[in-house]
């Protein structure tokens, strides 16, 4: 794997000589109380992958969807219970967001982890998301100068039928979780229905993430966290970049809604949204489910001239 970064633009290769560092200080802080398993825990490698390690990033932010490339970044640790961590979607957040922390990024970052195992496992098993990351990835950092392992790519035919399998689970299951919104929505307008309605357009909207990503890739991360799935699932298609607009202060706070109620609706008492608000995301989410459908059709077809 290249470690080099000599094609980015200087401002670039900056910003990501400041994110890997504060990676690892973010890391050995969440570790630094560890016991047992957990304090051996250590990063093995950081690596570029995406638009930024292939050389075709997008900044465009006086467009109208004022689009900028997230610096995608795979990180490798040892233990399986640093790679399940909650705290690097707080990173993850923090990184992008949190000045203090890297001030005047212009870029996102986006981060997934895995372990060693967990990697290497899905490139044996021909994952175009891992075989991708293996043929054009950047390594940042490196514990020492072992190799991933060698992918194994699927045959067409085999790519098609597990693309189809995904496809026939997911999809359906988000269709469904749409229809048990309408039921709950149709109840009445008060908190209690409201709240439940929410969390089953949450379910419906996380499976068609998982519905895009699973039949493109043959990867989804284990998260039920809408933004990161939708940060992922955008990087594959720009039109699913017009599902949810962010013209408004309002845009943002509804989207915000819908990521909170997987825990919020369920649990917290002073959780609201309002009916129209609820008709909105619910407007929002049926045309993501006509994408969703449209590129995974287009997907299976491609795959399916390839299998000929």
């Amino acid at each position: 794997m290249r470690a080099d970064i000599d094609h980015l633009p200087e401002r670039n290769r900056r910003e990501l000589n400041r994110i890997v560092p504060a990676i690892f200080e973010e890391f050995e802080d969440a570790h630094k109380f560890a016991s047992g398993d957990r304090k051996m825990a250590r990063i093995l490698k950081v690596i570029l992958y995406g638009s930024f390690a292939r050389g075709d990033w997008i900044y465009e932010p006086t467009t109208e969807k004022a689009y900028a490339s997230d610096y995608d970044i795979l990180i490798i640790v040892n233990d399986d219970e640093a790679a399940k961590d909650v705290h690097w979607l707080d990173l993850e957040e923090r990184l992008s967001r949190d000045f203090s922390i890297l001030r005047h990024l212009r870029h996102s970052v986006s981060l997934i982890v895995h372990t060693l195992q967990e990697v290497n496992s899905n490139l044996a098993q021909g994952r175009f998301f891992f075989t991708d990351i293996a043929a054009e990835g950047i390594a940042l950092y490196q514990s020492d100068d072992s190799e991933l392992a060698t992918p194994k790519p699927k045959t067409p035919a085999d790519a098609l039928a597990l693309t189809q399998e995904y496809f026939e689970e997911w999809f359906p299951s988000a269709g469904a979780f749409y229809k048990m919104y309408e039921a709950a929505l149709s109840e009445g307008s008060s908190g209690i229905f409201l709240k439940n309605a929410v969390f089953q357009l949450h379910q419906a909207t996380e499976r068609l993430y998982h519905t895009v990503l699973l039949t493109c890739t043959l990867y989804t991360p284990h998260s039920h966290n809408l933004e990161h799935l939708r940060n992922l699932a955008n990087k594959l298609d720009r039109r699913l970049l017009h599902v949810w607009p962010s013209e408004t202060k309002a845009d943002g706070r509804r989207f915000g809604l819908l990521k909170d109620a997987y825990v919020k609706a369920r649990y917290s008492k002073h959780y609201h949204i309002s009916p129209e608000d609820l008709a909105w995301l619910g407007e929002r989410v049926r045309e993501l489910s006509g994408v969703v459908q449209t590129i995974a059709s287009e997907r299976i077809a491609s795959l399916q001239n390839q299998a000929v």
